[in-house]
């Protein structure tokens, strides 16, 4: 039997003060996500963003909370039990949260003791980044190594232009866009720091020096997280026919006062409006579940920040979370033989 683990980036045991700022310090700890001198990332973090920001984050959290959870915890475990269904009795799914619970140790732990033969881990993050994907990868392989007789593991690559991951997100947006008929398309990734794109250029002379970095399939850019989601923005557009004319990429969820990718969802969204685009749809491609900032950062902060600029209809793409397509393209990722082992 083989153990798949799919790997999301976690979430708040409950949409409280306390339980987000407990999230928040084990998040934002980790230094392949703040990459600064560890005593000034404890200071940063103990002393102003945990405290000042778990209030306002148990407030958002709220607005979103189902009576199941948290949505990116009830989505990804849709999505685990619905990938189980398809593959049948030759595997063993579980989902685990990089931070957070249900934790990648006790997923990893529940894989073992259903005596699994080996571990396939899939990280849930379409678009390749060391904060997301480096860190969950990490982690993975730091409980593997410290299991006694662990079975071989191996980690799939991402998929950020993988058909089936295409193909599902584009029959969930066309169903949007034939209702809006929208007049601009925007594709918002999730932001990051400039530095951490930087240090995925091995050479140091291709990623952010010039206007068409990402344009280029090269060698310096193949682990590029701001080239990963132009890639995926460009195939959607192609697969669902939308003119490079109406539609361009955002970055959203800044933090801090350091250079993020630009240009910012937050910004954009209301100057589009401004210059005439009234009929809006956003897709979110760096989700493939819906969580805080796809239902709270987009769905409602973007939603009243376009309306009251004077739009007369935003609409958010669902995220995959658990559509048949999507399960279908899981399934197939997982069950294939082309991921690298590394154990």
């Amino acid at each position: 039997m083989i153990g798949i683990l799919l790997v999301n980036l976690g979430t708040p045991d409950a949409p409280t003060t306390s339980a987000v700022r407990r999230y928040l310090r084990q998040f934002l700890s980790d230094p392949m996500v703040i990459d600064i001198h560890p005593m000034a990332r404890w200071m940063l973090v103990n002393f102003v963003i945990a405290p000042f920001r778990s209030p306002k984050s148990a407030e958002a959290y709220r607005k979103v909370w189902t009576p199941e959870g948290s949505p990116l915890l009830v989505n990804t475990r849709r999505l685990a039990k619905k990938v189980q269904e398809k593959l049948g009795e030759g595997y063993k799914v579980a989902a685990g949260m990089r931070y957070g619970n249900p934790s990648i140790v006790s997923a990893v732990t529940s894989l073992i003791e259903a005596g699994v033969s080996e571990i396939r881990m899939l990280p849930l993050f379409p678009q390749y980044a060391a904060s997301s994907t480096g860190s969950a990868v990490a982690e993975f392989e730091r409980v593997m190594k410290s299991v006694k007789n662990a079975p071989p593991f191996r980690v799939l690559p991402s998929f950020y232009k993988h058909p089936g991951f295409i193909e599902a997100f584009a029959r969930i947006g066309e169903t949007v866009l034939e209702k809006v008929r929208p007049d601009h398309v925007l594709f918002s990734f999730h932001g990051l720091p400039e530095r951490h794109i930087l240090k995925e250029d091995p050479v140091g002379n291709h990623c952010l020096k010039f206007d068409e970095c990402c344009d280029q399939d090269v060698m310096q850019n193949q682990r590029c997280y701001r080239s990963h989601a132009f890639k995926t923005a460009r195939a959607l557009m192609k697969r669902i026919g939308i003119p490079d004319d109406v539609c361009s990429v955002s970055f959203q969820s800044r933090l801090g006062r350091t250079p993020w990718l630009k240009p910012y969802t937050d910004l954009v969204v209301p100057e589009l409006v401004k210059k005439g685009r009234k009929r809006l749809v956003v897709f979110c491609p760096t989700f493939v579940a819906d969580c805080l900032e796809t239902l709270e950062e987009i769905g409602i902060r973007a939603r009243e920040s376009a309306m009251a600029a004077g739009a007369e209809t935003f609409e958010l793409v669902p995220s995959l979370n658990d559509h048949p397509l999507w399960v279908e393209a899981v399934a197939g990722l997982v069950s294939s033989a082309g991921a690298s082992s590394c154990g």
